[in-house]
């Protein structure tokens, strides 16, 4: 999915905050509607113990006196009244839930006076509480009517006042950001803790490819990530190993070839014929065949220490050597890369091998810079016959040779594109071909810039 984030720390981060903030959310609810219904209690059995006091009082009062106690009982919540007679009329038993708690709690407490309550028809917006969206509906305000032991009548008129105060949820909301934010700070510390090893595995793995003598990684990490870990240190000692033993195969039959040709030369030496000239071409050509093959492979396995290098700088120098060499070398470029850290013979002889090429089968050839991304592109233009697009990937391969466009006369062993692909790839780079619209052949060389 492509809201999903494509790293694996993006997505552990995700999982973790959407989770925490759906159990904090749904715990808010659960605990916020836990305390409206213990605060409500609370509120009902307070009111119900003052309806009992004012009864009892006023049942000690004379009617002189209840009148003037009535003016301090009267609360915002509750209004007092007496009368000769009830104000209300309800069906004895036939309460709602709201208010059968009270009843049941009034008549345990008064005894078997005559008691009337009812819930008052207009319900207000005011008895809506909202917090964080839910809708907690209070119960209905009521009016009820007890007897006296005089016969009269004292009436309780409930109401909620227009800004109802029910556990105020500041101190909620702070804990939970509180608490969020210290959850949540742990566990991008946590995630980052775990992922940190992938992105060291990540990384030397990009500098495998350039420098197969890296240093192996630590493994103070958890076991899981561990082991892949040591099966990377392992890899990495296999294929030391391995390019080591075949510089090493290559060395030696290369020294064992170099005798019998040099024998075959001078016994050939001694022919007195025309045709030794033929042979000792052969000999010569075996003898460049065996010299390139070595140098292919152990020509990218030597360590150079990467230092920073004036790119323009060397492509100044390269095209001065060639105008020695009556070799014309254009720079077409306004622009001036930054140095750039790379093993700096290395990189030279990458392009001296595609200038080198453009030499032999073209004409006019001209080099740019050009920077997009973060991306360095050295292009290597002529102006020659091009090569098929279907072969523009098969000439990196070694020895490969166009037979048609490209003489063998001209010389070369095919693997001059070879050397300069590979040295481009372990600059964390690339190097490809592309045939131009006006005819010709551009190389293409990229290098990143970290």
């Amino acid at each position: 999915m492509k809201l999903l984030p494509s790293s694996l720390f993006g997505r552990l981060v995700l999982v973790l905050l959407v989770g925490l903030l759906l159990a904090q959310v749904l715990s808010t609810i659960i605990l916020f509607k836990d305390r409206h219904w213990q605060i409500a209690k609370l509120q009902e059995k307070h009111i119900t113990l003052h309806m009992i006091e004012i009864t009892r009082m006023l049942d000690s009062l004379s009617e002189q006196k209840r009148d003037e106690l009535l003016v301090i009982l009267n609360t915002l919540h509750l209004q007092v009244s007496w009368q000769t007679e009830p104000s209300i009329d309800c069906v004895p038993d036939n309460y709602t839930p709201n208010l059968k708690y009270i009843v049941d709690y009034l008549k345990f407490k008064i005894g078997k006076r005559s008691l009337c309550m009812v819930e008052k028809e207009t319900y207000s917006p005011n008895n809506i509480l909202k917090f964080m969206g839910l809708e907690i509906r209070l119960h209905r305000p009521f009016y009820a009517n007890i007897q006296l032991r005089d016969g009269n009548w004292v009436t309780f008129e409930h109401i909620h006042p227009v800004k109802e105060d029910v556990a105020t949820p500041w101190r909620l909301i702070l804990s939970l950001i509180v608490m969020i934010g210290i959850v949540l700070s742990l566990s991008l510390l946590a995630v980052h803790w775990v992922t940190r090893p992938l992105a060291f595995l990540t990384e030397a793995a990009e500098h495998l490819g350039r420098n197969i003598h890296h240093p192996p990684l630590s493994e103070n990490c958890p076991i899981e990530l561990r082991r892949a870990i040591q099966a990377f240190n392992l890899m990495q000692i296999r294929l030391t190993r391995y390019l080591e033993d075949r510089t090493r195969v290559m060395i030696a039959i290369s020294h064992d070839l170099k005798t019998p040709i040099t024998r075959l030369r001078l016994r050939i030496e001694q022919f007195k014929d025309d045709n030794k000239k033929a042979f000792i071409k052969d000999l010569d050509e075996m003898q460049t065949m065996i010299d390139c093959t070595l140098d292919f492979m152990r020509g990218l396995n030597t360590v150079e220490t990467a230092q920073p290098l004036d790119i323009l700088a060397l492509i100044e120098s390269l095209q001065a050597d060639y105008e020695e060499m009556d070799l014309p070398l254009k720079i077409v470029t306004d622009y001036v890369p930054p140095p750039y850290p790379c093993n700096p013979q290395a990189l030279k002889r990458c392009l001296v091998n595609l200038i080198d090429n453009a030499h032999k089968y073209a004409t006019k050839v001209t080099i740019s810079l050009t920077m997009q991304d973060k991306q360095l592109y050295i292009i290597i233009a002529d102006r020659g016959n091009g090569i098929p697009e279907i072969a523009l990937e098969t000439v990196f391969e070694p020895f490969f040779r166009l037979e048609k466009s490209r003489s063998r006369e001209t010389g070369g062993t095919g693997l001059g594109l070879s050397i300069a692909r590979n040295i481009a790839l372990a600059h964390g780079g690339d190097v490809i071909l592309r045939n131009r619209a006006k005819g010709g052949l551009e190389a293409i060389v990229s290098l990143p810039y970290q």
